[in-house]
């Protein structure tokens, strides 16, 4: 009789384990800790997000899996193969960064934020994003989805006595809990058309459902997409990105922007080419159509925010982040056209390493600024450089790279290996639509880099950085300068994704 028991590869579990293990320590320890000594919770947790990167590296050497299903060691629940390991690596770096913000966030609110409470919900959702990628069964997936969810709804709301922080958790709790009750239904029905919620199985059993049930599984498909969509705030699913960003703490709203998107991309990959390759019919001109009203409506939004209106510069980047959103969903569509989909893949996964470090740059120079002028608008970064040079050309770089352009060479990399891919599977409309909005966005982002080096309105404002905001900037800088020096690095390790 065989064993009913599952062994474990806690190696290649570490990394997720180990996030979740110090949330927990943080929360516990909390309740022992003086108040004057809770900062040192914040250096904890970013010790265990560096240690949790830190135990990707024996991974590097070979695909793992663990939680097989007994007696069949090709249908796992847990995978650590190279996408799940970029992927990975992707999310903790972005967990730090945004932790490396939130430690000086926490010691300005002056206490009124809860700093225990905070680390355990930061960690708790970056292990639940870390658990995602690796995920090879539908049970699997929604949960990790969930648990990077649900403590990313109370961190957008945790600022107490704040309607603004409230009204945007709200909004996005009630908006993903709709989203999720949808994707739950497509993958009862997906379970009851297969009889199997493994990735890999369904991919073949899919193929083979009764005619009577057919219509079921197409249900099944395209309502497990709706909530995987509504992750990477592609439209119609994306209203409640700019309020939740502007009610949320800075440092949360960076973390959204980039693990959130990491988290949405990374599912809504497992389930088309993994899972449901056979529906490539039915999800590849849907995601085509997506991407292009996601990239349109994002930059239009972005074109639209006032300078002078109050918080327009977290605004911005918000509508700006759809607008990335459509960018990154075009490989994903081409992948249902193209001959070789696993490099229509990568092309997502580079760009996704390229938005993350200067999107989470741009947000930590807001940061900056946000110390002194609270509104955080657009016009507030008038004559930056006057006061802060190193700010102004760090803030430039990204603003350029986020555009393509030079000296933003990894930004036009990325944009040209997303265009590549369109018009490799033959859609040309698509690539088309991506090179109307890419000359929309030029706008936005040029105005506002110009708006740097314009001499300033009365006496400029020196800016004093501390140190986590100073490691947090420059970690990004040097990232954003060494990949646009050698661009080919970020093609090359995203190109195989080991999905396939």
């Amino acid at each position: 009789m065989s064993s009913l028991v599952q062994s474990v590869d806690w190696l290649a579990i570490a990394p997720p384990t180990l996030i979740a293990v110090v949330g927990l320590g943080v929360l516990v320890a909390d309740l022992f800790i003086d108040d004057g000594k809770k900062a040192v919770l914040g250096w904890v947790s970013i010790a265990g997000l560096a240690a949790s990167a830190l135990l990707l590296l024996p991974l590097l050497d070979g695909d793992r899996a663990t939680f097989c299903l007994t007696g069949d060691t090709d249908l796992c629940s847990y995978t650590a193969d190279r996408f799940t390991l970029v992927i990975q690596f992707l999310v903790l770096g972005g967990a730090l960064l945004a932790a490396l913000l939130s430690v000086t966030a926490l010691k300005d609110a002056d206490k009124e934020l809860p700093e225990g409470e905070f680390w355990f919900l930061l960690l708790s959702s970056a292990a639940g994003a870390a658990l995602l990628p690796a995920s090879r069964d539908l049970a699997t997936l929604i949960v990790a989805l969930e648990v990077a969810s649900l403590p990313a709804f109370a961190l957008v709301g945790i600022k107490h006595g704040d309607k603004k922080s409230s009204e945007a958790a709200l909004k996005f709790f009630l908006s993903s809990v709709t989203a999720t009750a949808v994707s739950l239904m497509g993958v009862s029905f997906v379970y009851a058309t297969t009889g199997t919620l493994y990735l890999t199985e369904i991919a073949d059993k899919i193929q083979h459902v009764d005619g009577q049930f057919h219509t079921l599984a197409q249900a099944g498909v395209v309502l497990t997409l709706v909530g995987f969509a509504f992750k990477t705030a592609a439209v119609p699913f994306h209203f409640w990105v700019p309020d939740t960003y502007v009610g949320a703490p800075l440092p949360i709203a960076a973390y959204l922007s980039v693990v959130g998107k990491a988290v949405g991309f990374s599912g809504l990959i497992l389930v088309t080419v993994v899972a449901f390759p056979s529906y490539a019919d039915v999800w590849g001109p849907a995601l085509a159509a997506l991407a292009a009203l996601t990239m349109t409506v994002g930059n239009v939004g972005a074109l639209r925010q006032q300078a002078t209106r109050a918080y327009s510069a977290v605004r911005l980047l918000a509508w700006s982040s759809v607008g990335q959103a459509g960018y990154l969903l075009v490989p994903i569509a081409s992948a249902a056209y193209s001959k070789d989909a696993e490099k229509a893949i990568g092309s997502t996964v580079a760009y996704a390493l390229m938005y993350a470090a200067v999107n989470l740059g741009a947000f930590a120079v807001a940061a900056l600024v946000g110390r002194t002028k609270v509104l955080n608008r657009i016009s507030d970064y008038r004559g930056l450089y006057a006061s802060n040079p190193l700010a102004a050309l760090i803030l430039g770089f990204f603003l350029l790279c986020l555009a393509g352009l030079p000296p933003g060479i990894i930004g036009l990399f990325a944009k040209v290996t997303v265009f590549s891919a369109a018009v490799d599977a033959g859609l040309g409309w698509l690539a088309v639509v991506m090179a109307v909005n890419v000359v929309i966005a030029l706008f936005y982002y040029l105005q506002w880099t110009t708006l740097l080096f314009r001499a300033p309105e009365g006496e400029p404002e020196k800016h004093r950085v501390p140190a986590p905001l100073t490691v947090a900037i420059a970690l990004t800088a040097l990232l954003g300068i060494a990949l646009s020096g050698a661009p080919q690095l970020i093609l090359r390790f995203s190109a195989d994704t080991g999905l396939f």
